[in-house]
């Protein structure tokens, strides 16, 4: 048996995030009977992370094992018909056996992209948010974000997790013509904490929280404190960055650049 990593993307509009939920199907799910299907026997695969339902991935990873020996892009190829049109694998990687696609990671990094206009070609695609907002000061309250900080105020309250540390190294706003958008980066996010953060910096750009009440909101540790959840269709996981120790090195494959840390 060999492990490898799958590098996928998917449009989230239609399942119940990565794992299944109750009468809702998840994209793991769908991955896995693909799989099973294409090599005729079980296979179980492990996320790089959960995603909410209706959350996008622009790269995501899951690991498994395979005994057969196949042609990456022949699997790739197959695996993409037996997947819906709203699921795509983009490469295969193999890796050591003990890594991991959901404990090795070492970066995640988010986008949540706004339109100020309605615009029917991004429905589902990014959040229509009409208010004004003051983009230099939410840039300044996304500064308060970035370092290790207890984030159990932008998480949700019922999670399965040991502490709610996380280490922040960007958070930051970008506006390009009727467009905004906000990203983060971390070695981990919780639950809703992308969302959530979102809708509190929106508070603060509207004027409705001040920098000295978000600052407040982060030491609270209190859910109740901090704003609303943004809606999922805005929210994009858009990188999943891996130490280059874990990957088998293989000559006739592609550099892994864009997701290799080299620590």
């Amino acid at each position: 048996m060999m492990k490898y990593f799958f590098e996928i993307a998917y449009y989230g509009k239609n399942y119940a995030g990565w794992q299944n939920q109750a009468n809702a199907i998840g994209v793991q799910s769908v991955i896995e009977n693909a799989l099973s299907k294409l090599f005729r026997t079980p296979i179980k695969i492990v996320g790089s992370g959960r995603t909410d339902a209706g959350v996008h991935c622009e790269q995501q990873f899951f690991h498994c094992e395979l005994e057969m020996p196949f042609d990456y892009d022949t699997l790739i190829q197959k695996l993409n018909s037996f997947l819906p049109k709203d699921i795509a694998v983009q490469a295969i990687r193999k890796v050591k056996p003990d890594a991991s696609a959901r404990y090795d990671a070492v970066g995640r990094t988010y986008h949540y992209r706004i339109t100020r206009k309605k615009n029917p070609f991004l429905e589902g695609l990014a959040w229509h948010f009409f208010k004004p907002v003051d983009i230099k000061t939410m840039n300044r309250a996304a500064a308060l974000l970035l370092g290790e900080h207890d984030f159990e105020c932008f998480s949700k309250v019922k999670t399965d997790v040991n502490h709610f540390l996380c280490t922040v190294s960007k958070a930051s706003w970008q506006e390009e013509g009727q467009m905004l958008e906000f990203t983060i980066t971390a070695n981990r996010f919780l639950r809703g904490m992308v969302r959530a953060i979102v809708g509190t910096l929106l508070d603060v750009g509207t004027g409705k929280t001040s920098m000295k009440e978000f600052r407040e909101i982060i030491q609270s540790r209190d859910r109740k404190k901090a704003g609303a959840n943004v809606p999922p269709y805005g929210l994009f996981l858009a990188k999943v960055v891996y130490p280059a120790r874990i990957f088998v090195k293989e000559s006739d494959h592609p550099s892994l650049a864009s997701v290799v840390d080299n620590r």
